[in-house]
């Protein structure tokens, strides 16, 4: 942290705040001080709070973070409900699917042996595995693709059915129309993508909380999936982007560059007043001094 460098944007440009950071692991321990800042906070103001996580390699790191100590004690996890962003219309248990990280590395940790090496400090299960972050079941809200899979329907299904649980849940309204989500984790694309809403998307302009999108060509994987509305970017009480990598630079460059246009690049829908940009060297290298 000694090493990040921190762009606060001038008042009044309504820019994002940008991190930037000497490496991944400083990166993600950036983003994960961050959202527990924004989850601790949104239970004090109103009682719970609502987290749209993303899925990709950006989570992974944050997860095994937030599972552990001292992060995982600064949650009130009994108080945090867990929703995603997208997912591509597979399983929980795929491998392609969003939600298997959370499960497999939030939700539980190796032992001693594992990936993580964090257990020699917990009591170890018969199954050499410990308890991560103690998010109760029901507080769990992953799309209903298995659902919608089992019933022979399509991601428009598991779409509609994901709206009407949002609806039931009780999360404030914006203006807008859209969702408040006290914090929404981002990934960029290759191509400027943020959520599963691609360049040139419909769902840029569409009124629904929740849509079915088809399976992106110039992209992979090359797999249908299901999309919260961008519009929850602008609704959400924090916005965290966080960015790996030298592939990663060139498109970073461009959303963050001087040309403004959301639909070529999508992810400059969180480019906005109050959400924060969180890089690693790698992936900043394009951006001007």
């Amino acid at each position: 942290m000694t090493d990040a460098v921190n762009r606060q944007p001038a008042a009044g440009s309504h820019e994002p705040v940008v991190e930037i950071h000497p490496d991944p692991e400083a990166a993600s321990r950036a983003a994960a001080e961050r959202i527990v800042a924004a989850l601790a906070g949104a239970v004090e103001a109103r009682g719970r709070a609502d987290w749209a996580t993303t899925g990709g390699s950006t989570p992974l790191p944050i997860y095994r973070l937030l599972a552990a100590k001292p992060f995982r004690d600064r949650v009130p996890w009994d108080r945090v409900h867990v929703w995603w962003g997208d997912d591509r219309f597979v399983p929980r248990d795929h491998p392609l699917s969003n939600v298997l990280p959370l499960d497999q590395v939030l939700l539980t940790m190796s032992g001693p042996a594992g990936m993580s090496g964090w257990g020699a400090d917990e009591a170890l299960t018969e199954s050499g595995v410990v308890r991560g972050a103690p998010l109760p079941p029901g507080a769990i809200h992953p799309i209903p693709m298995g659902d919608a899979i089992q019933a022979g329907a399509g991601p428009s299904a598991a779409a509609a059915a994901y709206e009407a649980e949002l609806r039931a849940a009780g999360l404030p309204v914006a203006p807008s129309g859209f969702p408040v989500f006290a914090l929404v984790l981002l990934g960029v694309g290759p191509d400027g993508h943020v959520l599963s809403v691609f360049p040139d998307s419909p769902l840029l302009e569409a009124s629904s909380w929740v849509a079915g999108v088809p399976a992106p060509k110039h992209v992979e994987p090359h797999v249908e999936r299901v999309s919260l509305n961008p519009g929850v970017i602008a609704a959400s009480s924090q916005p965290i982007v966080v960015i790996h990598g030298a592939a990663k630079a060139e498109i970073v460059a461009a959303v963050l560059g001087p040309e403004r246009d959301p639909r070529r690049w999508p992810a400059q829908l969180a480019r906005r007043e109050g959400a924060v940009w969180i890089l690693d060297r790698a992936a900043a290298a394009k951006l001007p001094a």
